[in-house]
């Protein structure tokens, strides 16, 4: 007779960093927190610019308390010391979203200034996905350069550039379509594929 089999324990759950900063567009950083509320086994862990608190406030009327809900944990942009800040702490994958030239730029230096910007040198660092969002237009040469020297150094630039092909509707349509391509270039199970 064969002794009975462990218990088996379930996965970690999948740790997603996810920072809004202070560019046109928290809506997508908004949906993005909606839409990884929804997987099973995920653990959102949120930081937000000041510029980011004030465009979520301007352009969708939410301050922290909508915001809470949706992140397992949510830590002050100034707090460098934060778990996400440091190596050791596991995350599967970090969003930008939507990533300002302000941040772009100092991930592309190394200038790891605040907790958004120190979380992306750490990914990088460590060899983990990073999606940076960046939102802009029209782009000028040092925008470009930016966006050529995180790609270099294994970031990836999705600027939200709406599809047309999904023939939408509304500007949900549109937020939904770039949110769910995010969620694929994050490496996770898309609900909504």
């Amino acid at each position: 007779m064969s002794p009975p089999a462990a218990p088996a324990h379930p996965p970690p759950p999948r740790r997603i960093v996810v920072a809004i900063t202070g560019a046109s567009g928290a809506v997508y950083g908004w949906r993005l927190l909606q839409l990884l509320r929804e997987l099973p086994g995920m653990e959102t862990h949120l930081t937000v610019s000041d510029a980011g608190w004030l465009n979520l406030r301007h352009e969708l009327d939410l301050g922290p308390g909508d915001l809470e809900p949706l992140a397992h944990a949510i830590y002050p942009v100034a707090d460098v010391g934060a778990a996400i800040a440091s190596g050791s702490f596991r995350a599967d994958a970090m969003a930008i979203t939507p990533c300002s030239m302000r941040t772009l730029a100092a991930v592309a230096h190394g200038l790891a200034d605040n907790l958004i910007t120190r979380a992306a040198d750490v990914m990088l660092k460590e060899r983990r996905r990073l999606v940076l969002l960046a939102r802009e237009a029209p782009l000028n040469l040092a925008h470009l350069r930016n966006m050529v020297s995180v790609t270099e150094m294994g970031a990836i630039v999705f600027p939200p550039v709406p599809a047309f092909y999904q023939r939408p509707q509304t500007v949900d349509d549109i937020v939904d379509h770039t949110v769910s391509r995010l969620v694929d270039l994050l490496d996770l199970p898309n609900p909504r594929a």
